[in-house]
């Protein structure tokens, strides 16, 4: 494991934002959806591809908060550009469960 500064760390924009759509991906390689996320009024909406067709339904993640960078580039995949980086673990049989504050937290609020 590579060891990082404080002010490395610092860069990484990891912000709380609310599922306001999710939408089947076929054209992806690995099982995806696509999301709409809403991240407050500084940050704004942003798109991106999540491979968690595993544990969640289409249905059930409007209205759910995550917990994504959202100061990478820009990155095409496939005929989408995902705006953000939506997190999450792995489970022991390597498909991810979703990172998520455990109480309702303002959109756009900073992880530190």
């Amino acid at each position: 494991m590579k060891t990082i500064t404080w002010d490395e760390f610092e860069q990484v924009e990891l912000r709380v934002g609310t599922i306001t759509h999710a939408e089947e991906f076929p054209q992806a390689r690995k099982p995806a959806y696509k999301l709409t996320v809403d991240f407050g009024p500084e940050i704004g909406i942003q798109r991106s591809s999540a491979q968690i067709t595993q544990h969640y339904t289409i249905e059930e993640l409007p209205g759910t908060q995550v917990i994504a960078v959202v100061n990478f580039p820009p990155k095409q995949i496939g005929p989408f550009i995902s705006e953000c980086l939506v997190t999450g673990f792995a489970d022991e049989n390597g498909q991810v469960i979703l990172a998520r504050p455990s109480k309702p937290t303002p959109n756009g609020a900073k992880l530190f």
